[in-house]
């Protein structure tokens, strides 16, 4: 699949002001791209909202970014190569679509849930110059899908957010607290983290602080 297959919700901004900004969000696994664009009536209107559907068909509608695989051996493991996949196709997805609608391409954030915000730390570590935002909610920075050197870059206009719930189930928040210590680790990363009250999902709590995030940083 090309990036200019990939299917995709989309909310134009009710104020634009000049070039307009891209939000893109990237949905969890077995979700499709309907999830996360509950949220978009609520999010910021200088925004162009695009929710996008991952490309790996597990049923009907339900996606995957990658496989995630089960076997005696291994236990649960990720399919890192068609995640790197994933990663290289939704660059190319929003250098095309910044293109295609004439949107602002140095003025990109990522909103992900769940594997897409694993995705959404891959991304922005490998092309740290296209993405000025990140929002991971619900999961991890997974340095097996970044650059080798990807630490040596320069993020000084990075501003990058993350929360996961203190009971999630399904991604131990003990993972996301190695990577919020790896994060901090990184000179001049803007960085914020916080945990919540929850399991794997996105709460008022929650959902109220990204929001405050995203208007006031």
């Amino acid at each position: 699949m090309t990036s200019e297959n990939l299917h995709y919700l989309e909310r134009p901004p009710s104020q634009p002001s000049g070039k307009v900004p891209l939000l893109l969000l990237l949905h969890g696994y077995g979700s499709n791209e309907s999830d996360l664009f509950s949220f978009a009536n609520y999010l910021p209107p200088q925004y162009h909202v695009i929710s996008l559907r991952a490309p790996y068909d597990l049923g009907p509608q339900s996606y995957a970014w990658y496989a995630i695989n089960f076997d005696e051996v291994k236990g649960r493991f990720s399919d890192e190569d068609q995640a790197k996949s994933s990663r290289d196709l939704i660059y190319d997805f929003i250098l095309n679509i910044c293109d295609q609608k004439q949107l602002d391409s140095n003025d990109v954030t990522l909103l992900g849930f769940s594997q897409g915000a694993i995705l959404s730390h891959a991304i922005t570590f490998s092309y740290p110059s296209s993405i000025l935002k990140s929002i991971a909610l619900s999961g991890y920075c997974n340095e097996s899908l970044l650059p080798k050197e990807w630490k040596n870059q320069n993020f000084s206009h990075l501003k990058l957010y993350a929360a996961h719930g203190t009971d999630d189930e399904v991604i131990p928040v003990s993972w996301a607290q190695q990577s919020a210590e790896l994060l901090n680790s990184i000179p001049n990363l803007n960085f914020e983290y916080h945990e919540f009250k929850m399991g794997h999902g996105v709460s008022q709590d929650s959902f109220a602080d990204f929001m405050r995030w995203m208007t006031q940083s």
